[in-house]
């Protein structure tokens, strides 16, 4: 008797949770971005929240809510109702160097979401001020070498990607730059410009300017095929360190326990509204790489992810700001 009230139970909840997900949305759908307004968190989601307000008949309404580095936001969606109506713009910072940069996190990157769909990389670019006499990778890192702790790297903020992603270059060459942080990437780039540091692992949009006039020299990236942006410029991996790819990346998911036909349905929105060409144009013009990935990938990238940035964030001696 037990076991058939058991299964009754569980056709009742089967139901109910198919039900919400045929009527879903009801209602506008939060979509939490945890950083200020102006970033490229916030250009991804306000880009995605118009198409998928159209597609899903319901506003799509971003709301940021900065503040921890990205902590405060993903809280809020990690303990938010999991019916679909709250919904996170989900970054590398905060979902995996966080774990190892902080000892006790008030959320689980892995427990306490459901990854609906990886949105894109962002690959950064190696620029170095012209007084280096390095004119390619391979003579840099010599350079590097030959003058150990006397090569100073700027980065937007301690443990931003692009601090850790030169971190991971000290790993994998064997070299010693010394890391030089700022309070945001705009006056790290006007010092590296000015030669008060030497090199930035940036991204494109920040230096690309000061490249095609030649007050930088780029040297390689760091994602794991050249960017379209910058064809005739090496990957790092293909300079001499296969394994080595550092891209800023960014997904959405859901509060964990979200019905999985809710999941589905706002993936696959969110795949048709990455393949529009409007979308596509926008987003790859200011540095994008499109992904569009399954639920199931992107929770196994967030893992691998974790796992590959600990040793870094502890390499690097990096301790939260604040």
């Amino acid at each position: 008797m037990r076991k058939f009230i058991q299964i009754i139970l569980a056709g009742a909840l089967l139901a109910a949770a198919s039900a919400q997900a045929q009527t879903y949305p009801a209602r506008p759908i939060r979509f939490i971005v945890p950083f200020a307004p102006g970033g490229s968190t916030d250009t991804l989601a306000r880009t995605l929240s118009i198409k998928l307000s159209d597609a899903l008949g319901q506003q799509v309404v971003v709301d940021n809510r900065a503040g921890g580095n990205g902590n405060i936001g993903t809280d809020l969606v990690a303990h938010a109702a999991p019916d679909g109506y709250t919904i996170l713009l989900g970054y590398i910072a905060n979902l995996a160097i966080g774990p190892s940069l902080y000892a006790k996190l008030p959320y689980d990157p892995i427990k306490d979401f459901d990854p609906i769909t990886q949105l894109a990389v962002a690959p950064n670019i190696l620029v170095v001020h012209p007084s280096v006499p390095a004119k390619n990778f391979q003579e840099f890192i010599a350079y590097a070498k030959a003058h150990p702790s006397k090569v100073n790297f700027a980065s937007a903020a301690v443990a931003s990607p692009g601090h850790l992603s030169g971190e991971l270059l000290n790993l994998a060459a064997g070299i010693h730059m010394q890391h030089v942080p700022y309070k945001g990437s705009g006056q790290a780039v006007v010092d590296l410009v000015g030669g008060q540091v030497q090199v930035m692992v940036s991204g494109m949009s920040s230096v690309m300017p000061h490249i095609k006039a030649g007050r930088l020299r780029a040297l390689a990236v760091t994602g794991e095929k050249r960017s379209p942006a910058v064809p005739d410029l090496p990957t790092i991996a293909e300079s001499g360190f296969p394994k080595f790819e550092a891209t800023a990346w960014y997904g959405v998911l859901a509060p964990a326990k979200t019905p999985l036909a809710i999941i589905n349905r706002l993936h696959d929105e969110i795949i048709r509204a990455l393949k529009l060409p409007d979308v596509k144009e926008r987003l790859e013009y200011v540095g994008f790489e499109l992904v569009g990935s399954t639920p199931a990938a992107f929770g196994h990238y967030i893992k691998t992810e974790i796992t590959k940035w600990a040793p870094v964030v502890k390499a690097s001696g990096a301790k939260p700001e604040g």
